[in-house]
């Protein structure tokens, strides 16, 4: 039974390789890069992005019903998140999509963590920690800045 289940596993991440490769990197371009239908449908304006994020879920629930833990999850989620956000940006966006590959960067992820977990989980409580941090103290100067304008404004209109 052991046998079987390590076949079974070995196969599922296999297909899941592959999944992530026709995402991210099964066309090949003339100048020794390549693409994948992720980043194609991520052209289409208004939905490509979520669609592609939508496709790339795929990966994450992988690893979810594998047991990954909640802070490698999360960092996979990110990657998708990054990729989504960033690449619904017209034309930059679709260069950074091309480049960036969340589907290939999650499935090493996940076979790091099936090879060494000990190692991952420390990196991504690092990484869940720094980012945690950073969107905290954009979250602070996006505050800042608002308060600032406002009271600035506030000046402008009254004259004071």
């Amino acid at each position: 039974m052991t046998t079987t289940n390590t076949t079974s596993s070995s196969n599922n991440g296999r297909l899941l390789e592959r999944y992530a490769w026709l995402l991210d990197s099964s066309i090949r371009l003339p100048f020794g890069r390549s693409i994948g239908l992720d980043g194609i449908i991520g052209l289409i304006p208004g939905i490509g992005d979520a669609l592609g994020a939508i496709l790339s879920s795929v990966v994450i629930f992988s690893a979810w019903r594998r047991g990954v833990p909640r802070a490698v999850l999360v960092r996979m989620a990110g990657n998708v998140a990054i990729e989504s956000v960033i690449g619904s940006i017209p034309v930059i966006g679709d260069l950074f999509d091309f480049a960036f590959k969340a589907n290939l960067r999650n499935v090493k992820l996940l076979q790091r963590f099936e090879h060494d977990t000990a190692t991952v989980q420390r990196q991504n409580r690092w990484v869940l920690a720094g980012t945690v941090t950073a969107a905290l103290t954009l979250l602070i100067a996006l505050v800042t800045g608002v308060t600032l304008l406002g009271i600035a404004l506030a000046r402008l209109l009254t004259g004071g």
